[in-house]
């Protein structure tokens, strides 16, 4: 005897509620991480430019660090500009970078949204 189900065709013993359930979950945890990936890095890349603007000590252990990370993030950006003062520099080259970020993770994040949108 055949036992149908009625909440849902069974695909493998799996029902497709539930295979539908966990793709919105996953997408929604994809769409968080895209989110504050690009938060992050635009955070990282202002903070550069203020240590920078501010005259930190550039031997320090945290200028250093946000330094190096500031220069694998801009992606090509620092030297996109070249204006004569150093600092105006920092400040256009690593602001765009930073804008660069908040842009592609807001797409990203709209796209990934609209994949998400539960089906009629």
């Amino acid at each position: 005897m055949v036992e149908e189900v009625s909440s849902g065709a069974r695909e493998g013993g799996v029902r497709r509620a539930d295979v539908r359930r966990a793709w919105h979950r996953g997408l929604g945890v994809l769409i968080s991480v895209v989110r504050w990936f690009g938060t992050a890095a635009a955070a990282l890349l202002a903070v550069h430019v203020i240590l920078t603007i501010g005259n930190a000590n550039p031997d320090n252990g945290i200028t250093k660090f946000v330094a190096s990370w500031a220069e694998w993030l801009a992606l090509g950006f620092q030297d996109l500009f070249m204006p004569a003062d150093p600092k105006l520099e920092v400040l256009v080259n690593y602001g765009v970078a930073a804008l660069f970020w908040l842009v592609i993770a807001s797409l990203a994040t709209r796209v990934l949204s609209a994949l998400n949108r539960p089906s009629i």
